[in-house]
């Protein structure tokens, strides 16, 4: 058996990086105490959210990997305790802008970095404004505690994204996550729609998904979000195992068998009757092929 336990943070930002970094280590170590061994933060949890309004001073706020706080942090506390920590941030590299996840295996060093694919743009999630789209490709990083595949929220709308890292190994599947409510439509609440979406990925693929989004109210000028939390932990036939309420700020902890789980990937045979010769319609912008 290779048993691991994962767990996904839940907190409010605030305007101070440090002491959103602070409240990020204390509920880092509080999953780590519960024997977690990966552990998910949220999305850009070192400031409020950002992307609200467009602001070119936050330009600035971008650094390459190696010079962001809280990678350099997390870095020496994945050393200490010995666990995994995909770390989100607001990364520069040359002339262009990511919205990135650093990751850190259980020794401290850092394996690599992911960027974000998909961008949204939309009223209060200026993303575009902001980042270039990752050019990293999806990616799958063998920690010391199994294969995990990082998608960034607007990733995780996108089954071809967690197919392809599935189909590159990922045993656990991870999404750092911003969302809330619609400063245009307050009528709408996506919450459901968002959650059924990961658990999706989870069912289709046999493999469980962790979910870490952020709660509470944030206003940047005239737009205003309320994010929702429900983080969660879906199992690999996408059954809920620990999910977060709306408000408050708690750390969610599940364990798996990840030989278990790829005997049962290996039963299902979803990978063996794949048909990628006919997926050529998902090549094209308009879903049709020449004949």
């Amino acid at each position: 058996m290779r048993n691991v336990v994962v767990a996904a943070t839940q907190m409010s930002c605030c305007d101070s990086t440090e002491k959103n970094l602070m409240k990020a280590d204390r509920m880092l170590r509080e999953a780590a105490g519960r024997g977690a061994q990966i552990i998910l933060l949220q999305e850009l949890f070192e400031t409020p959210y950002f992307c609200q309004m467009e602001d070119p001073a936050v330009y600035g706020w971008a650094c390459e990997t190696e010079q962001n706080p809280a990678v350099r942090h997390f870095r020496e506390v994945a050393k200490e305790l010995g666990v995994v920590i995909p770390v989100s941030f607001y990364e520069k590299k040359n002339n262009a802008r990511y919205n990135s996840i650093a990751i850190i295996d259980a020794d401290g060093s850092l394996l690599g970095v992911y960027r974000k694919s998909h961008i949204p743009d939309g009223p209060g999630y200026e993303e575009k404004f902001y980042f270039s789209p990752g050019d990293t490709g999806f990616r799958v990083w063998e920690t010391k505690f199994g294969k995990i595949g990082v998608g960034i929220c607007w990733d995780q709308w996108f089954p071809e994204a967690a197919r392809c890292m599935a189909l590159l190994g990922a045993e656990l599947l991870f999404y750092p996550t911003a969302i809330g409510s619609e400063p245009e439509a307050p009528e709408v609440d996506s919450m459901q729609h968002w959650q059924r979406c990961m658990v999706g990925h989870a069912a289709c693929n046999l493999v469980p998904v962790i979910a870490s989004n952020r709660v509470g109210g944030e206003k940047a000028g005239s737009s205003s979000i309320e994010f929702y939390g429900s983080s969660f932990i879906a199992g690999p036939t996408g059954e809920i195992l620990a999910q977060a309420g709306r408000t408050e700020e708690t750390v969610l902890t599940a364990a798996f068998d990840l030989d278990a789980l790829e005997a049962q990937r290996a039963e299902w045979g979803v990978f063996r009757d794949r048909r990628p010769e006919l997926y050529r319609p998902l090549l094209t912008l308009d879903g049709i092929t020449e004949k």
